[in-house]
């Protein structure tokens, strides 16, 4: 048995992030990686992907990108080359290839993590194993015939896994990105759109993310959002890093002879059946995109940002003749882009929702001592990016130090832990009630990029 303060699960961002906030307080800690550092990184993306941010904006706490391309988007093989030298910036004490076989309670309101070669007794356990757990696939899926090829986006490498005809499910960030290469290497390509985030690469001039960062967008808490459960299943934006920074979206992509058609709702022994739903889901995608460019246009009419390019605004999506069925026959390949669900087979179920997600409040479980780090919007909508996970550490840090030296002292019996760390009167719970979170929050500024300086030095 091995003994520790803090162990955190998994030595992606999110884990590497939260070693170098409990270093600096020296909190001794280890990581536990199933893999190597940053393994989704080196295993689980296509061979094309780029990263959706460009690479100023994959600033880390203490670190930040060191090439000679900021405006650029980093390769998958170059952000784990990004992640490896922060590990070794922080030289963190990772122990890689050791996966985690179960958390539970110890005997003294402590941990017990047992992997596949040894355990570990700790105060606390920070789980950043990250969103993308198991590609999910519909349950229709079983009924496709046996000779047609199915991937998911994670299983999906480069075009020479598909045949010539492809149904691209699903149209956030994945799907239409393995939509146009597939399409731009000549293959027939459908693809079947659901509720969807459309944004420019560009606008006025710079990279969209530049304005998001800009105007405060991607810092906006979990009191800032009406509906939070929805902010955290919002789809990924419908971009792509490429290094001509051009536009991805259903209209480029009907422009390329990509068909849409609505939602896959259904599978006959003959055809494939899609909802009729697909004008209004661009009408709102649309609405979406114009009120975030309005809220930029505002931003520089307030800051008197006259010298920024004119505005840019893309053109609605139209369509034409959107069939509702297609017959079986049209397609040999599947591509599964219909994102991920949590899988925590190592955590007691009463940490998880009906759906297998964690239940938290900020990255505050209810058992003291237990945090996430790295899902989306975990504290603010930018959470699960590169740049999001520092911010949430540096929060979680000062909260899980407050519970360390609560346990420390001598307290009541029914005093508990409160969310910015110190100990809650109430005696009520150990996971404040969302408002009581929100206020509590210590907000980390950080320096937003100025119209007098130039976009990739942030």
């Amino acid at each position: 048995m091995h003994h520790t303060t803090v162990t955190i699960v998994g030595a992606g961002q999110a884990g590497l992030a939260m070693s170098h906030c409990l270093s600096a307080r020296s909190i001794d800690h280890v990581l536990l990686e199933r893999g190597r550092v940053a393994n989704s990184w080196h295993t689980e993306r296509w061979d094309s992907l780029r990263l959706l941010t460009p690479n100023w904006l994959s600033r880390l706490p203490g670190w930040r990108y060191r090439g000679d391309d900021p405006d650029g988007y980093m390769t998958a093989a170059q952000v784990a080359a990004h992640l490896d030298g922060y590990r070794r910036h922080l030289d963190a004490p990772v122990r890689e290839h050791t996966t985690v076989r179960s958390v539970r309670s110890g005997p003294a309101d402590d941990f017990v993590v047992t992997t596949d070669g040894d355990r570990w007794r700790s105060r606390a356990v920070v789980i950043a194993s990250g969103a993308s757990s198991d590609p999910h696939r519909p349950a229709l899926h079983s009924r496709l015939p046996a000779t047609m090829t199915q991937l998911t986006s994670v299983g999906y490498r480069n075009p020479g896994q598909a045949g010539d005809a492809v149904l691209v499910v699903g149209a956030s960030a994945s799907g239409v990105q393995i939509a146009d290469e597939l399409a731009r290497q000549g293959r027939r390509v459908v693809l079947a759109v659901g509720d969807h985030v459309r944004l420019p690469r560009t606008y006025r001039g710079r990279d969209i993310h530049w304005w998001l960062d800009a105007i405060g967008q991607l810092d906006e808490g979990l009191g800032d959002v009406e509906d939070l459960d929805r902010a955290r299943r919002l789809p990924s934006l419908q971009l792509v890093g490429s290094p001509d920074r051009r536009n991805l979206d259903l209209a480029t992509l009907a422009a390329r002879g990509v068909e849409l058609v609505g939602r896959l709702v259904g599978v006959t022994a003959d055809a494939l059946q899609f909802s009729g739903g697909l004008a209004h889901l661009c009408r709102a995608a649309d609405l979406k995109l114009g009120r975030l460019l309005d809220r930029i246009d505002l931003h520089c009419g307030e800051r008197g940002l006259a010298v920024v390019a004119a505005p840019d605004r893309p053109e609605p999506v139209r369509l034409g003749t959107v069939r509702t069925v297609i017959g079986i026959g049209a397609f040999d390949t599947v591509v599964w882009a219909t994102g991920f669900r949590p899988h925590y087979p190592w955590l007691d179920e009463h940490h998880l929702d009906r759906k297998g997600g964690l239940r938290h409040d900020g990255g505050v479980l209810e058992q003291p001592g237990l945090y996430v780090l790295g899902l989306p919007f975990t504290r603010r909508r930018k959470s699960s990016f590169l740049d999001g996970v520092g911010p949430d550490a540096v929060e979680l840090t000062e909260h899980l130090a407050g519970h360390l030296d609560t346990g420390r002292r001598s307290r009541s019996p029914g005093t508990r832990v409160g969310p910015s760390g110190r100990p809650d009167q109430t005696g009520v719970s150990s996971a404040a009630p969302k408002d009581t979170l929100n206020r509590s929050h210590q907000m980390l500024t950080l320096v937003r990029p100025s119209m007098s300086v130039p976009a990739g030095t942030g």
